[in-house]
């Protein structure tokens, strides 16, 4: 069986940038595959890849990772002058083991996930 662990946007505004690393990591090398309400920024992303490359080894491949970008609205004058937003809406993350395929277009993404 497979194991999706749904991380809402609550529970991820309540987490450092370690923790959610961390969280992530640790389900990733149990095989569970993460989706997050609220995807991660873009330092949070690099972040997420660096410690991935670093835990790389037999036992541990990495990941595969897809964010569903949020539409900004805001104005011209906003986004010039206002902090930027968190670009990324949703985030499936898990082990290039399971996840065989992921396919994007305007309203969905696809995966294909397969038991380890």
């Amino acid at each position: 069986m497979v194991r999706i662990d749904l991380i809402s946007e609550e529970m991820l505004t309540n987490m450092t940038s370690y923790e959610k690393i961390r969280m992530i990591l640790d389900g990733v090398k149990d095989g569970k595959i993460i989706v997050l309400e609220k995807g991660l920024s873009p330092d949070e992303e690099a972040k997420l890849i660096e410690a991935t490359m670093v835990e790389i080894s037999s036992d541990f491949v990495g990941i595969e990772m897809e964010s569903y970008p949020s539409v900004d609205k805001r104005s011209i004058f906003s986004k010039l002058f206002s902090k930027p937003k968190n670009p990324k809406r949703i985030t499936i993350i898990g082990s290039p083991n399971q996840i065989k395929n992921i396919e994007k277009d305007r309203g969905r993404i696809s995966a294909l996930i397969s038991e380890i």
